[in-house]
């Protein structure tokens, strides 16, 4: 499969776009690295302290123009440059752990939203008009119209704090070495299902959705007709013959809504003090931590612009009338 070159020019022109947004964010906060470092130190910030975060970190501090060249020169050598709030780790560093946890919360709660919405949107498609279809349907959209920071608070509050169901928050036991046993991977387990239930509702609402408008198209079909009228059961042409073919639009709003699902990641991961890019997108802010701030953000378009670029391959894989349209 080839993706055209006027799509290709749009993810450049997007991504370039990016970068430049990228940089920008950070410097509209009030205040700077340094002076968040110098405030942190309080009492013990000694005029020889003041002077030496300056002479680490004063490249910051620089005019505009310097900041972006070095900005851009970091970008092409793949040096994204030294975390102020955790030197002496690199921006690398910071992010290839953080970046772990997140793609486990995010992943987890996708595959178990996709599974539910997918069979869910496509039950109602079938039984459209039915009982379960009118319960269903009005409730997904009811589930991704509310906002994840009120899910994370409820579930918090309800599962974590009164019932004492699950740990309040923290991806692992701090008593625990993380290491290959099942102590460690249960406790993994136990932390990540509230984040993963407060990500959840929202693409389930999604998912179903968009399923159940999709697999009414296909219900119509000449081979879903054909898939009945060979006798076979409801199960294998609802399945078989309808949501295998109803999946593309599935998968095409997962793409356009990954922006939404990091967006949510953050304020769970904030809520439950989970170690993913959330937390450290929100420390680094308060820190003024420009490099990493710069990295997360960067790594997030790049990861949205991925995936939708990911679709279009699918896409032209699955469709031939794309793929045609690409050459």
């Amino acid at each position: 499969m080839r993706v055209s070159s006027r799509r290709l020019g749009v993810y450049a022109v997007a991504l370039a776009f990016a970068i430049v947004v990228n940089f920008i964010l950070p410097r509209l906060m009030p205040g700077s690295p340094v002076d968040a470092m110098v405030a942190q130190l309080g009492p013990r910030a000694t005029p020889a302290a003041v002077e030496a975060i300056k002479a680490r970190f004063g490249e910051i501090d620089q005019p505009i123009m310097m900041q972006f060249l070095d900005y851009l020169k970091g970008l092409a050598t793949f040096d994204l440059g030294v975390s102020v709030k955790y030197y002496p780790q690199t921006v690398v560093q910071v992010l290839s752990r953080a970046t772990l946890w997140t793609i486990f919360l995010v992943v987890t709660a996708i595959i178990f939203s996709l599974c539910v919405g997918v069979v869910l949107g496509a039950i109602a498609a079938w039984r459209r008009g039915g009982r379960f279809d009118t319960v269903v349907s009005p409730f997904a959209v009811i589930l991704f119209s509310i906002p994840p920071v009120i899910v994370a608070l409820t579930t918090l509050f309800v599962f974590a704090v009164s019932l004492r169901w699950f740990p309040v928050g923290y991806a692992y036991d701090p008593n625990l070495d993380p290491g290959f046993n099942f102590t460690f991977f249960g406790s993994v387990f136990m932390h990540a299902i509230l984040p993963v239930l407060t990500l959840s509702p929202f693409l389930i609402g999604e998912f179903q959705t968009t399923m159940r408008s999709s697999m009414i198209v296909v219900l119509g079909e000449d081979y879903v007709t054909m898939g009945r009228a060979k006798g076979l059961s409801n199960l294998a042409v609802m399945f078989g013959y309808g949501a295998r073919n109803a999946l593309l639009p599935v998968l095409t709003n997962l793409a356009l809504i990954l922006g939404a699902v990091f967006g949510g990641s953050i304020v769970t991961e904030i809520v439950f003090n989970y170690p993913g890019l959330g937390l450290t997108l929100f420390t680094a802010s308060v820190a003024r931590d420009y490099p990493v701030i710069q990295g997360q953000l960067l790594l997030m378009t790049l990861a949205t612009l991925g995936a939708n670029f990911l679709v279009d391959i699918i896409y032209g894989l699955v469709d031939p009338r794309l793929r045609e349209a690409g050459r």
